[in-house]
């Protein structure tokens, strides 16, 4: 839905497009429980055109046919390193660049479901040659890159050299399919509280600053960060040392940040398939939750799955309502500090 209603501080509009509104965090989050809620909300998580679903399809994908074979990966060589990066990069790229290219380089949906219509940085200081888009793909294809197979490497080395503990779906078909159930989860609780820390005094001022240059984002931007921020942000599967696991459990876990930060930052709220005179089915995509994040900082540190903001008091809506609400939080506790 177009969103009119204005920011509190000026009359304009504060986005161009909005979901409905007031945002509300997962129904199994809430009390009283509601099972009907809980079940609808928790199926169409899963559902083929959801990110969630494409990342599990495309963590089955690299398991099957393109994972080096375990017996390779027992010392730590180049050959097959470099083999992991190669695929990482391209498939960086394949998201990243094929969104960034549908969205804003041939423009398919123009500004329809775009959240901020606002233009990237461009001969701004702030950036790396002066320009976001360029900054934001140099350091997805560099440092996101490499640590993000630097991380894969180390868990398939561990595998190797039983250092992790191995499973299959034949030895233990419950917990194999449980914990794929339960990583989306520990993925947002891990990001929640990393993110909300990486907002605190030096961490912020020197680290997660270089992601926040981005107020307005694009699929590039999700893995645009400083190379201390990549070390954190990837470095959740080494609960792998610790739970048995598979390497489909890997490659899940990776692709809620690798390719995750890409497509929860598209600044779309879904990708419109089909004629545009009929009707258009949508592959969701965006996070309007985080949107406000990167507008506002502030607030919105975890997700819609996450307890963490409402915990803190620092969940933003996205009405001017609620953005006033915060507004006075805030104001107390400054007062109180």
């Amino acid at each position: 839905m177009p969103l009119t209603s204005s920011s509190p501080e000026g009359g304009r509009a504060m986005w161009n497009y909005a979901p409905e509104l007031p945002l509300r965090s997962a129904p199994f989050l809430h009390w009283p429980p509601r099972p009907v809620a809980i079940a609808r909300h928790l199926g169409r998580t899963w559902l083929p055109l959801r990110s969630r679903f494409f990342m599990l399809a495309v963590a089955f994908g690299i398991w099957a046919w393109f994972m080096p074979s375990l017996e390779r990966t027992k010392s730590l060589e180049f050959g097959w390193i470099f083999e992991i990066w190669l695929r990482n990069l391209v498939l960086v790229t394949l998201v990243a660049g094929g969104l960034h290219v549908w969205f804003y380089v041939v423009g398919r949906q123009g500004d329809s479901l775009r959240y901020d219509a606002r233009p990237f940085g461009r001969n701004k200081r702030v950036f790396l040659f002066g320009n976001q888009v360029r900054e934001n793909v140099v350091l997805t294809l560099t440092s996101a890159v490499v640590i993000l197979t630097a991380f894969e490497s180390l868990i398939l080395w561990a595998y190797a050299n039983g250092h992790a503990r191995l499973i299959s779906l034949d030895s233990s078909p419950v917990w194999f399919v449980v914990f794929l159930v339960v990583i989306p989860w520990w993925s947002i609780l891990y990001f929640s509280a990393h993110h909300r820390l990486l907002h605190v005094g030096p961490a912020y001022r020197r680290i997660h600053s270089w992601h926040h240059r981005n107020t307005n984002v694009g699929p590039w931007s999700g893995l645009s960060m400083h190379p201390a921020e990549h070390l954190v942000l990837f470095s959740d599967v080494v609960l792998l040392f610790l739970l048995p696991s598979h390497p489909l459990h890997l490659y899940f876990m990776m692709m809620h940040h690798g390719l995750g930060a890409p497509l929860s930052h598209t600044g779309y709220d879904a990708l419109l398939l089909g004629p545009r005179n009929g009707r258009r089915a949508r592959f969701e995509l965006g996070d309007f939750h985080h949107q406000i994040h990167h507008r506002f900082i502030e607030c919105n540190y975890g997700g819609y799955e996450s307890p963490l903001d409402e915990m803190l008091g620092a969940w933003h809506d996205g009405t001017p309502e609620g953005a006033a609400v915060l507004a006075h939080r805030s104001r107390k506790r400054a007062a109180t500090s």
